[in-house]
């Protein structure tokens, strides 16, 4: 029903009369980007809009309410709590204690040696083996971290992505070493190799190499694994790094019109891998924006995908992704105030649409978290799912004029971006030209200045500070757990067939110099109990290693 001309005029004059007079709050109604956040929306923000097109019903295209047609009411999101540290028998403990407390998926945490491609007894690794995650190897590692756990029941997702093929491969055989073939196994790698040279930085090889790595598991992947997601596309990283929610949407989906676009030059039908590809998203602090940014991410990708790379099935339309609340976001002062972070960045999750969702632990600015923070962390979503009633109904943001207005900013916002990066010749043109870092760059240090003058309120960090604040416990890494890890590979070397290793490393960098498929040959080096480090050093003999241009 349309809005009588005079109840229009009215409220104008009740918001001048209320917002006109408090001036000197104005540079606080604004969303992170900068851009001013009236102080009231009505219908006349929607006037040029097109609901049909725009909303529809959940589950049906554009999808922007929703990938499902029941959403929560059939379903609820799967509870997906990060964990991984120590070795694989301390991180295969710290899962079975969260599927113990009903978490209902598992995802891994690995640590920076293994993401790196280095072995644990590499010089490289000093000091940082199994401090920031789980510490994998060999297949021997792998068949320990998941000791005791079904796997054809059990989704499991890993973070990892220069060297994610290897992990696979490892954890495909160790599947396979319980009877578990690999089209029963459920689950998401992240993969997602060109934001690690946007902002997370862990890489092992040149761009152009690493993306055909991408491609040959999405391509494996597609006709060995029906089930799993051998991509996760990932702006949380992206926004971690300091980007404006603007920014994580639009260079997140620009990653993923590459990867479709590499896999098409391949010779790949659209429709039988986009339904396989995923996305990882942050919640961050403002709530609405979060909200907006799910919905316009999901509009976007279903166009793009049907009108611009011709997909035809409804599946490889839809955009399901993952969502963990925002580390950066968590202060060391005050951290039991991260409860309430975490909690409000969820529910924007929730509510914005998400398939699966972590919450961080209130400790883990300070190290890793605790099972006290972790059991909090994980029964702040069931305290959502269970007691607060956002699930009773479907998308209940849905035609609200904020809402909807802010979803149709982040879509402009978005392919104003892509637009910049076609200009410059696309993604991975545009990285090599430091285009997203500096972006990112700029964003993170205008926000900063904001903290640091007093604009933007931290709460517990430039204002409402506590004197003397006590110490919390917080979990510690046994440094005597390197040495046991570095043991534990010097084992697995003095135990396998030397010479079947060598065949293995062979075979591999022939085919590396091949336009051949390499995932077969990691399986191979896999069963033959080959190392991550072997193998990648194998790789980078015939790719060579890469090495960035500074942005500054």
């Amino acid at each position: 029903m349309a809005i009588e001309p005079e109840a229009r005029r009215r409220a104008h004059e009740w918001m001048r009369e209320v917002y006109g007079s408090a001036p000197e709050r104005e540079a606080l109604f604004e969303t992170i980007s900068g851009e001013p956040v009236k102080p009231l929306y009505t219908l006349d923000d929607r006037a040029d809009a097109d609901p049909e097109r725009d909303l529809g019903y959940p589950g049906s295209y554009p999808f922007t309410r929703g990938v499902y047609p029941s959403m929560y009411r059939g379903r609820l999101w799967t509870m997906r709590q990060f964990a991984g540290f120590g070795t694989a028998e301390e991180t295969n403990e710290r899962f079975r204690y969260l599927l113990g407390h009903g978490q209902t998926g598992l995802s891994t945490a690995f640590d920076m040696p293994t993401l790196m491609g280095f072995d644990s007894d590499h010089g490289r690794s000093l000091g940082e083996v199994g401090v920031e995650g789980v510490a994998i190897d060999t297949l021997d590692d792998m068949e320990t971290l998941f000791a005791g756990i079904p796997l054809d029941e059990v989704t499991v997702s890993m973070t990892i992505n220069a060297p994610a093929a290897i992990l696979l491969a490892f954890y495909v055989v160790a599947a396979e070493n319980k009877g578990i073939g690999p089209e029963r196994l459920g689950g998401t790698i992240q993969t997602d190799i060109l934001k690690e040279y946007i902002a997370q930085k862990e890489w092992c090889f040149p761009i152009e190499p690493a993306l055909r790595l991408v491609e040959d598991m999405i391509e494996w992947c597609s006709v060995e694994m029906p089930r799993w997601h051998p991509i996760s596309i990932s702006g949380y990283h992206i926004r971690e790094a300091g980007s404006t929610a603007q920014q994580e949407l639009a260079f997140t989906l620009k990653d993923g019109f590459t990867y479709v676009e590499s896999a098409i030059e391949r010779g790949l039908d659209v429709d039988d891998f986009a339904p396989r590809l995923s996305f990882f998203f942050n919640a961050h602090i403002d709530f609405f924006e979060e909200i907006a940014k799910y919905r316009a991410a999901r509009r976007i990708w279903a166009r793009e995908m049907r009108e611009t790379y011709g997909a035809k099935r409804e599946e490889s339309w839809r955009m399901r992704f993952h969502t963990q609340t925002a580390g950066v976001s968590l202060t060391a002062q005050q951290p039991l105030v991260n409860i309430v972070r975490t909690t409000i960045e969820a529910l924007a999750g929730v509510l914005g649409g998400t398939q699966s969702l972590h919450t961080n632990s209130y400790d883990e600015a300070l190290a890793l978290p605790t099972e006290e923070a972790v059991r909090i962390a994980l029964r702040t979503q069931q305290v959502i799912a269970h007691e607060s009633g956002v699930t009773n109904t479907i998308d209940p943001l849905g035609g609200a004029y904020f809402i909807e207005t802010l979803t149709d900013e982040m879509e402009r916002s978005a392919h104003e971006y892509f637009a910049r990066i076609d200009e410059l010749g696309g993604m991975v043109e545009a990285i090599k030209q430091n285009f997203p870092q500096r972006e990112i760059a700029d964003a993170s240090f205008s926000y900063q200045q904001e903290v640091d003058s007093g604009q933007r309120i931290v709460v517990g960090v430039n204002d409402y500070v506590n004197e003397g604040e006590e110490e919390i416990p917080t979990l510690k890494i046994d440094r005597e757990l390197e040495r046991k890890q570095a043991g534990r590979l010097q084992a697995t070397r003095a135990d396998r067939d030397a010479s079947e290793v060598e065949r293995t490393l062979g075979e591999l960098r022939a085919a590396a110099a091949s336009q051949a498929n390499l995932m077969p040959l990691f399986i191979e080096c896999a069963r033959a109990r080959t190392s991550e480090g072997e193998m990648v050093a194998a790789l980078q003999e015939v790719f060579g290693r890469y090495t960035e241009t500074p942005v500054f």
